[in-house]
């Protein structure tokens, strides 16, 4: 059965690698059609996938393949535009992701009866997050203005950081209700102790990286072809070591990054190409466990109350926030709403589901069960909206607009 697995995952891969520019230019999105063959060939319907994949194995496919993701997107990064309107993703980090949480909270408190607080503070941080990978059909097309491209990536790269240690202070503060209280400051140095070590981890790991590397190739010492699996393994290097070091491992792959695009400026598409590749299938090998096992498994599950939550989330909890962070932006209204309609939730809340799945919340099983729905929705609108709007942002607009 796990050559079958394999077989099953591989022969998609194949057939998907050989249309992929052509289902790029569709509606049709990449994890989209990913979740549906999961779906088909998992045991709902032809059961020829069967993966026996648990808990922490899942999550630690999905944490690589993000990390991978944000990595290289950071590392595409157009440093001199990202400096240029470094403003917006700093409204939208600032500003915008805090009202997302507490929208969420009060959402919550409107169609979730017997649901505490903290829950509430649970259930809106680990959909507050939006995803690299989903949103790549959006910051990596060229006719989105450069402003709006790198104010994207740059939210959808720092904001899951950033909630992690809001996630873990929920946590805590959940696990001591019974015993001693946590004290606020325990929590604000949980949370700059998790963003300023991963800064420091991605920053010191990747430069000194480089230098190893720009030193082998001046003695060479390195082949050309593994150049391109330097990248890989420096991703990976910054996630598990600002982990192991009590930081954020999702800081410190996107802020290694920011930096290896800085610093690589001149060729660095050529040796991102595999990195973006590897973490493409990591990702898909993630949708592909989500359509098979826990969409399959939960589908039934879904109540009137999930789904209105998730589609909310998806909608008035991300937009208000964002358009009101962007007051006084010079953003057009159009501009406006198509920032805060493209919050695709995705690897992140995959990653945040499973960690809260050993905590003994007692509406749990309904904090999961609507984050699968929303991530399912999302997948669904903001993939199929992607290329429409995409048109519709660009009809009409002028040349200095679009810069």
């Amino acid at each position: 059965m796990v050559y079958q697995n394999v077989l099953v995952f591989a022969a998609f891969i194949l057939i998907y690698s050989l249309l992929a520019k052509r289902i790029e230019r569709t509606i049709i999105s990449g994890p989209f059609l990913t979740i549906i063959v999961g779906l088909v060939t998992g045991p709902l319907v032809l059961n020829l996938v069967n993966l026996k994949v648990g808990i922490e194995g899942y999550r630690i496919i999905a944490e690589l393949a993000l990390a991978l993701v944000l990595f290289s997107d950071a590392a595409n990064t157009d440093i001199r535009a990202l400096i240029k309107n470094v403003s917006i993703p700093v409204r939208l980090l600032m500003i915008g992701l805090p009202l997302t949480i507490l929208f969420g909270v009060l959402a919550g408190f409107a169609l979730f009866k017997g649901f505490s607080w903290i829950e509430l503070g649970i259930l809106a941080t680990l959909l507050a997050p939006t995803d690299a990978a989903l949103g790549k059909a959006v910051v990596t097309n060229q006719t989105v203005p450069a402003r709006i491209r790198e104010s994207l990536n740059v939210e959808s790269g720092l904001n899951d950081g950033i909630c992690v240690p809001v996630l873990f202070f929920l946590i805590e503060l959940f696990s001591a209700r019974t015993g001693e209280g946590l004290k606020f400051p325990t929590g604000l140095i949980l949370f700059v102790e998790e963003i300023g070590i991963g800064l420091a981890v991605g920053l010191a790991g990747t430069f000194i990286v480089d230098r190893l590397v720009q030193y082998s190739e001046n003695h060479a010492g390195i082949a050309k072809s593994w150049k391109t699996v330097v990248v890989i393994a420096l991703a990976f290097t910054c996630f598990t070591a600002a982990q192991l070091a009590g930081g954020s491992g999702f800081i410190a792959c996107f802020s290694g990054g920011l930096l290896y695009s800085a610093i690589n400026r001149k060729y660095k598409h050529d040796l991102l190409e595999e990195a973006e590749g590897a973490g493409d299938t990591l990702s898909m090998l993630t949708w592909i466990i989500f359509g098979s096992v826990v969409v399959a498994s939960n589908l039934h599950h879904f109540t009137w109350e999930v789904i209105v939550y998730a589609l909310l989330s998806l909608t008035l909890i991300r937009m208000i926030p964002v358009i009101l962070s962007l007051i006084n932006s010079g953003f057009s209204w159009k501009e406006k709403l198509f920032v805060s309609w493209f919050g695709p939730r995705g690897l992140a809340s995959i990653v945040f589901a499973i960690i809260i799945f050993d905590v003994g919340l007692p509406h749990k099983e309904t904090i999961i069960l609507t984050a699968v729905c929303t991530i399912l929705l999302s997948i669904i609108l903001h993939g199929f909206t992607a290329n429409p709007f995409i048109k519709i942002l660009n009809k009409n607009v002028t040349p200095a607009t679009s810069k």
